[in-house]
């Protein structure tokens, strides 16, 4: 059984682990919370900004293939990429091409009639602008770097958290409900400590559900994998903002070498000797009977694939529904639009499903409504530890220093200490290597005061 002196050195210290990421983590949390509440919202928000696109007539209706050609010929030169079908009746089909010179893509909103209604620029879409920053602070890989720094020390912040918010003897008041009746310090201990608890098991599900999409672990992780050959097909979500295997700018460099034969396979281009046959009103009609999840996305033979996959020389149909355990991608060839292959959320090796369970989760599509409003409840509870956290740290703080708790005179030694340490050092890399930089600095420090 531990003595006193160790229980309060291993108090101390982790009191000490909880500072430092409280005051890296808590602007940090504040920015992840805001935008990943707002993305939880995606369906919804993307159908009101597309809202002047929608409940248009349908009398009078053309065929896709018009529809693709009347957005070509608003863009003059441009590839067209995939069709997009319309999520309900009257609803304008979203046509993405990409503009020549290398000059970005498009969203073109075509009308049952064929009509141009409106074009988005897909990098500029609300939801788009929340997803960098959500995953990148809008600094590209750097960004992921800090945004997979930031939720490793927030697991370590919350782990830590429980244990010094353990009731220790002490009743329920303070423990599972904060004391509104008491002091300022104690009160605003209390709505900090009280509110991590709470919400302290499902903050770690989001936080580590999000780690499969960070530059370092997220890579590192792919590795395992395809060692111990838990992979069977492509994996569909992004790496530190990048498909899987790509390279910082390779994804840009396949975008735009796939144009001209994406067009060329489409129709588009007509000074190719023997183009493929339009196979996209026949594609589209079988998309239409399959009754996927929306969005449903029909891309054309070499047009650029999801998640950096390969141009094949089929058609591709997928559904991009955020409920991932729901998406399908059926291929069929090019000459006769006969299916090919069909893949499934079951056809996935098993640590791919729990993953997209996972991100379905964090995205809150797993659920529906239910889980939105839970993720939406568990973002309001972070930014609230956030504000309380800060405010005790600016009560407590001396003039003209951090507010460092003191560090124990003879450092904790516990197995558990090692067992918790060598479980984050081994499965956080950015924590191990920041951890072992503050230590650093903090010895540093030390040394300098005792001289």
């Amino acid at each position: 059984m531990a003595s006193s002196s160790e229980k309060t050195a291993l108090y101390r210290m982790l009191w000490r682990w909880h500072f430092y990421a409280g005051l890296f983590v808590m602007p940090m949390v504040l920015v992840l919370s805001l935008t990943g509440a707002l993305y939880l919202f995606k369906p919804q928000i993307e159908r009101w900004e597309e809202r002047a696109f929608q409940g248009l007539a349908v009398a009078g209706a053309v065929a896709p293939s018009a529809q693709r050609d009347a957005a070509l010929a608003a863009f003059p030169g441009a590839a067209f990429h995939s069709y997009r079908l319309p999520g309900r009746s009257g609803d304008a089909a979203l046509i993405h091409i990409a503009l020549p010179g290398d000059k970005g893509m498009r969203d073109v909103f075509v009308s049952p009639q064929g009509d141009v209604v409106g074009s988005i620029d897909p990098e500029w879409r609300i939801m788009q602008i929340a997803h960098d920053i959500h995953g990148q602070l809008l600094l590209g890989p750097r960004g992921s770097w800090l945004v997979e720094l930031a939720a490793s020390w927030a697991i370590v912040m919350i782990a830590t958290g429980l244990y010094l918010w353990w009731p220790r003897g002490r009743g329920a008041a303070g423990v599972l409900w904060p004391r509104l009746k008491q002091e300022p310090r104690v009160l605003w201990r209390d709505l900090h400590a009280v509110t991590g608890f709470w919400v302290s098991g499902l903050a770690l599900v989001l936080l580590v559900t999000g780690l499969p999409w960070a530059g370092v672990w997220g890579s590192s992780f792919k590795t395992v994998r395809e060692q111990m050959g838990w992979v069977k097909g492509a994996q569909d979500w992004t790496i530190g903002g990048r498909a899987p295997g790509a390279s910082e700018d390779a994804g840009e460099h396949a975008l735009h070498a796939e144009h001209d034969h994406s067009a060329m396979m489409t129709g588009a281009s007509h000074h190719h000797a023997h183009p493929a046959p339009d196979r996209l009103n026949a594609i589209v009609d079988k998309a239409q009977a399959e009754h996927l999840p929306f969005p449903v996305i029909v891309t054309p033979p070499g047009a650029p694939q999801a998640f950096g996959a390969k141009a094949g020389p089929t058609w591709t149909v997928r559904s991009d529904t955020q409920d991932r355990p729901r998406r399908i991608t059926i291929r069929y060839d090019a000459a006769g639009a006969q299916e090919v292959s069909r893949d499934t959320f079951a056809d996935k090796h098993v640590i791919d499903r729990v993953v997209g369970y996972g991100i379905a989760w964090h995205e809150g599509a797993l659920f529906g409504w239910v889980n939105q409003l839970i993720g939406l409840l568990t973002a309001f509870a972070l930014v609230a530890l956030s504000v309380t956290g800060f405010i005790q740290w600016r009560r407590r703080k001396p003039q003209g220093g951090l507010g460092v708790p003191p560090a124990p005179r003879a450092p904790a030694r516990s197995a558990a200490v090692l067992a918790i340490g060598g479980f984050f050092f081994l499965t956080l890399p950015l924590f191990a290597l920041s951890l072992s930089a503050i230590w650093l600095i903090d010895r540093i420090g030390r040394r300098t005061l005792s001289t």
